[in-house]
């Protein structure tokens, strides 16, 4: 739907009017690429017609394009599997990331027969690629396989005969410091919707793809700014408009600048929108906010992500338990958010040290 600049009126996008040759009309949504779909006769303006419509374009059911693929054949599995529960259940960034392996997989391997297949040739397929891109894929053929499996399409799996190729262990994203955070505040004023992101990536820890959802809408009546990680499924809920933690209480001025910014931002249902008002993609926001950093000075590897680390250490550094961490960041295992608390715990045992014990018994107090 697309808003009327003459008033507050929409116009409805991909509707068709058809003529019978009895003199009936009827509407139908036809989206290019998509089965058209039958709308109700009733006003376009009715409750009745913009639920169906909007039920319509929710569920538009894309026409089936290219040659069918051969029985058994691994391209025939692949399209198989992506309408099936094992696929559909997965997050909706691991969809995104298995489809376009999936894809490539189809193009190489899809004429050869499912059965036929071999760990060699699951071995070959990932030998070219670099470390973690060669995992995503063999977690991909995995899935594959194990769905293949479990229909009986084939007896075994032979993706279970591949290793994982060996990654060596970084620290992965950078996070932020504090003067990486007062250097992009001085550049990035209170109005822009660059600082907004950063304060509010900053005070939430939130994903790049759980970021681009969150808005208005999502701080219950009793404060808490809650919302369904994409990834995990897990729920968070941040204070919003409610009293601080005690571990929290000395980042106080972090809420009221994200406050701040979200008050000098026009009104929409997500609070990260682009200069046409609509939510920005989470493809598009890491590489758009990646810009806004270098543009302020802040070190390139240095990622919108690093500010969940930021946020995690901030609250380790606190006084927050690992517990405490999870429940603010989302993660689902405590082994990431401990690293930070060891490391807190290291620098306060070191900043709380005790004078310095005399070395013998009978030596005198300065």
């Amino acid at each position: 739907m697309r808003r009327n600049p003459a008033g507050n009126a929409v116009r409805l996008k991909h509707l068709k009017t058809v003529a019978k040759p009895n003199g009936r009309t009827f509407t139908y949504l036809a989206i290019p690429g998509h089965k058209m779909v039958r709308l109700p006769d009733s006003p376009r303006d009715s409750a009745d017609f913009l639920m169906a419509y909007a039920a319509a374009m929710a569920s538009a059911d894309p026409l089936q394009k290219g040659r069918k693929h051969a029985p058994g054949s691994i391209a025939a599995a692949v399209s198989a599997y992506q309408c099936s529960p094992a696929f559909i259940q997965l997050a909706s960034s691991t969809k995104d990331q298995r489809r376009r392996h999936l894809s490539r997989i189809a193009d190489v391997w899809g004429s050869a027969k499912l059965a036929d297949l071999r760990a060699a040739h699951i071995e070959a397929d990932i030998g070219k690629l670099a470390p973690h891109p060669a995992n995503n894929r063999l977690k991909t053929w995995r899935g594959l396989l194990s769905w293949s499996r479990e229909t009986r399409a084939i007896s075994k799996d032979p993706s279970a005969e591949v290793k994982k190729r060996s990654i060596r262990k970084t620290d992965g994203f950078t996070p932020w410091t504090k003067s990486d955070v007062e250097k992009f505040r001085e550049h990035w004023a209170i109005g822009t919707p660059q600082r907004l992101a950063m304060e509010l990536a900053y005070w939430t820890a939130a994903r790049a793809a759980d970021l681009v959802r969150l808005g208005p809408g999502m701080v219950t009546r009793d404060g808490w700014l809650t919302f369904r990680q994409e990834k995990t499924g897990g729920e968070v809920s941040i204070p919003f408009f409610r009293a601080l933690p005690s571990f929290a209480s000395s980042m106080a001025a972090d809420l009221a600048y994200l406050k701040d910014a979200i008050a000098a931002a026009p009104r929409h249902m997500t609070w990260l929108v682009t200069a046409h008002g609509t939510s920005r993609s989470k493809k598009a926001f890491s590489s758009w906010f990646s810009q806004a950093a270098t543009e302020a000075g802040i070190a390139t590897e240095k990622s919108a992500h690093g500010l969940r680390k930021a946020r995690a250490q901030a609250l380790a550094e606190a006084g927050a338990t690992g517990h405490q961490i999870a429940a603010w960041t989302g993660h689902e295992t405590l082994s990431e958010v401990q690293r930070y608390s060891k490391a807190a715990d290291r620098r306060r045992m070191l900043t709380r040290a005790e004078p310095e014990q005399l070395s013998s018994p009978g030596q005198a107090k300065a």
